[in-house]
């Protein structure tokens, strides 16, 4: 390689580097938005939990590896995001409740949603679950 490759990698490198540390605040503030939106599905039964927290994990892994780590070590949400970066796994549980939980918003939609629009939210949901139900499962907790 020749010195203005070097220097062309170089220059490169550092524009990449300096273009993550300006959009480091945005990865910050949707990984902490994803979280708090994770968090509250545990307590709204018709909001999911895992897929924030997988694009909150997602979001820290670009912005912050402080917040990564911490999330990966969490008791309640490191389990789940090391499956699925590990495995792509996600747990019988999660895709039996996902699944009912489609269902019924699905069965809402078609009956409040007017006819040229309400099969839509169903079929969306075929293909997210199809796509869901095909992934591993990912191991049992122990203890």
């Amino acid at each position: 390689m020749n010195p203005s490759e070097d220097q062309r990698q170089d220059t490169a490198a550092s524009t990449a580097a300096a273009a993550a540390g300006r959009h480091r605040p945005l990865w910050l503030a949707a990984g902490f938005a994803s979280l708090v939106v994770g968090i509250i599905g545990i307590f709204l039964p018709l909001l999911p939990t895992a897929p924030f927290v997988l694009l909150a994990a997602w979001c820290f892994a670009r912005g912050s590896r402080k917040w990564e780590r911490w999330l990966l070590q969490h008791p309640r949400f490191g389990r789940m995001v090391r499956d699925w970066r590990a495995h792509r796994a996600i747990p019988l549980r999660a895709k039996q409740f996902a699944t009912v939980m489609m269902a019924c918003s699905s069965a809402l939609s078609f009956w409040l949603l007017p006819l040229p629009w309400a099969w839509l939210p169903g079929a969306v949901c075929a293909v997210v679950a199809g796509w869901m139900w095909w992934l591993p499962n990912s191991a049992p907790r122990q203890g």
